[in-house]
C-alpha cells in the first residue's frame, strides 16, 4: 500500500469518527456569565462508539481483508485509552496484527486513524511455539519463543542481528511487559514473504517477534516508529478477560 501524501491535521479520534460517519459522538454546551466555568462534555455511550467504529470498519472494507471486527474494535478502544494516558506520541498511526488469521494471509494492518486510510497491509510472523499456521498459544515469559498479545508502544530503531529493527514496549502488565527484556522487536525476515505464503500456504515463524517482509520493512518501521500504537490480537479468552485496555469505558 502506498503512503499518504498531503498535509494532515490533528483531530481527536472521536471527532474524526464523527466526521467520517456523520455521527455526533461528542456534544458540548457552554454556560455564559462565568469565565471559570468549564463546558459540559457529553461522553459518547458504548453503543454510540461501537456504531461509529462499525461504520469505519465497513468504510475501510476491512471485512474483505480478513481483519477481525473484534480485533479492530479492541484496537480502537485501547488506542484511545493509551492516547488519553499520554502514552502515544505518534498518533497518526495504528497498527493491528490479527493472529486469528493464518500466517499465509496479510494480517498486519497499518491504519491512519485520523483519516481512515490504510497505509500498509502485509504478512507478519508469530512465534514458533505459538502454533503452526495459526497462533493459538501466547506467553510473556523469556525463552518461550511465543508471541505476546496486547498493546505496545513503538520505541526507537537500531541496527542489530536482523538489521534495521524497531523496539517494542509492552503496555500490559503480566501480558507483554517483558517484551524489551525478551528482545521482542519488529524486524525483517526472509521467511516472511508472499512467495512462501503462496507456495505452501503459510510463512515461517520467529522466536516471538512480529517479523515482516524484507520488501517493505524499512517503510513500515520508518512510519510506525517513535511512539505509535501496535496491537497484537488473537482468539484468546484469557487475554480478552484480563486486559484493561480493551474494555470500553461505561458512561
Amino acid at each position: 500500500m502506498s503512503k499518504l501524501s498531503g498535509k494532515e491535521r490533528w483531530l481527536p479520534v472521536a471527532f474524526l469518527f464523527a466526521l467520517l460517519t456523520g455521527a455526533a459522538c461528542l456534544s458540548f454546551s457552554f454556560t455564559s456569565g462565568n469565565a471559570n466555568e468549564k463546558p459540559n462534555v457529553s461522553v459518547p455511550s458504548v453503543s454510540a462508539i461501537n456504531t461509529v467504529n462499525t461504520r469505519l470498519y465497513d468504510s475501510l472494507h476491512l471485512d474483505e481483508t480478513g481483519l477481525s471486527r473484534n480485533a479492530f474494535q479492541y484496537a480502537i478502544t485501547g488506542y484511545n485509552k493509551l492516547l488519553a494516558e499520554g502514552k502515544i506520541q505518534n498518533d497518526s498511526v495504528l497498527s493491528i496484527v490479527d493472529f486469528s488469521l493464518s500466517s499465509g494471509k496479510k494480517r498486519l494492518f497499518v491504519i491512519n486513524p485520523k483519516t481512515g486510510n490504510m497505509l500498509f497491509n502485509t504478512y507478519v510472523s508469530h512465534g514458533k511455539n505459538s502454533g503452526d499456521d495459526i497462533a493459538t498459544s501466547f506467553s510473556n515469559e523469556p525463552n518461550s519463543f511465543k508471541s505476546s498479545l496486547g498493546f505496545y508502544v513503538t520505541g526507537n530503531t537500531y541496527k542489530g542481528e536482523h538489521g534495521y529493527s524497531l523496539r517494542l514496549i509492552g503496555e500490559e502488565e503480566g501480558i507483554n511487559d517483558n517484551a524489551l527484556s525478551r528482545g521482542i522487536v519488529m524486524h525483517s525476515a526472509w521467511y516472511v514473504s508472499e512467495k512462501l505464503a503462496r507456495k505452501r500456504g503459510f510463512i515461517g515463524r520467529s522466536q516471538g517477534c512480529p517479523a515482516i517482509p524484507t520488501t517493505v520493512y524499512k517503510s513500515i518501521i520508518q512510519k510506525i516508529k517513535d511512539g505509535s500504537c501496535l496491537f497484537l490480537y488473537g482468539s484468546d479468552k484469557l487475554y480478552t478477560s484480563s486486559s484493561r485496555l480493551i474494555q470500553p469505558e461505561l458512561s
